[in-house]
């Protein structure tokens, strides 16, 4: 299998797209697109994971340190870790939980 990140990137004029990228046995891969200033509020995740950053700028808060999400920005997460985004530039990501 062969997909072309860039190419599936999709900026809404607000708000966010998800696509899903690959799902099998435990691992769930999505690609984010957050338009300028969308927030995702605190929560938590059920597996741990991982954040990708294609593209973009925002804060990632996680469990209280903000990381700044630029390209090629990798952040790796416990499961049941707090955290939020906020996209400062339309920004994508690709999530991988396992």
């Amino acid at each position: 299998m062969f997909k072309d990140i860039k190419k599936l990137i999709e900026y809404p004029k607000e708000g966010i797209i998800s696509k899903k990228i690959f799902k099998e046995n435990n691992i769930d891969i999505g690609l984010f697109c957050m338009a300028k200033g969308t927030n995702i509020s605190e929560h938590t995740s059920t597996k741990q994971g991982l954040v990708y950053v294609v593209e973009g700028k925002g804060i990632f808060n996680l469990e209280g340190k903000s990381i700044i999400m630029k390209d090629g920005v990798i952040i790796f997460m416990k499961e049941k870790a707090i955290h939020s985004l906020n996209a400062e530039k339309n920004t994508s990501f690709l999530l991988v939980l396992m």
